[in-house]
C-alpha cells in the first residue's frame, strides 16, 4: 500500500509538470498554470521520500504516516471543498475517493495493534 500511494503521488505530480496540456484536458482549464506546476513540483519530493522509506525500511514509521496521511487528508479536503465551490472539475472527486482509501490505509498502519492485542488479552 505504501509504495502504491507514493507512485500515485509521483505520477500525478509529474503529469502537470511534464505535460500541462493533457493534464488540463482531463482536469479542466486552469488560470494559474504556474501554481499547478508548483504544486506538482512540491509533491515530487513527498513521493520520493515515501519511496525511499520503503526501500530503506526503517523501523520508525510514524514520520511516514504523518507525511503520507497528511498529504492524503490535504488532498481530500482541497478536492471536496473546491469541487463543491465549483472552482475545479468533478473529476477531482475521484482523486478524493482514492486519497480517502490511502488515508484509511495509513491510519490502519499507524494503529499500534500489538498494544491493543496485549491490552485485550490482559483484561480478559
Amino acid at each position: 500500500m505504501r509504495s502504491t500511494h507514493a507512485i500515485y503521488i509521483l505520477i500525478t505530480a509529474l503529469w502537470p509538470v511534464v505535460d500541462i496540456d493533457s493534464f488540463m484536458a482531463v482536469t479542466g482549464p486552469k488560470t494559474d498554470v504556474w501554481l499547478v506546476k508548483t504544486v506538482g513540483a512540491l509533491l515530487i519530493p513527498v513521493a520520493v521520500a515515501m519511496l525511499v522509506y520503503d526501500i530503506t525500511a526503517t523501523a520508525e514509521i510514524r514520520p511516514l504516516i504523518i507525511l503520507a496521511g497528511g498529504t492524503a487528508l490535504a488532498f481530500i479536503l482541497i478536492d471536496v471543498n473546491y469541487v463543491l465551490r465549483g472552482t475545479i472539475s468533478v473529476v477531482y472527486l475521484a482523486d478524493a475517493a482514492l486519497e480517502l482509501v490511502f488515508l484509511f490505509g495509513w491510519v490502519y498502519t499507524g494503529i499500534p495493534w500489538r498494544y491493543i492485542k496485549r491490552r485485550a488479552s490482559s483484561t480478559s
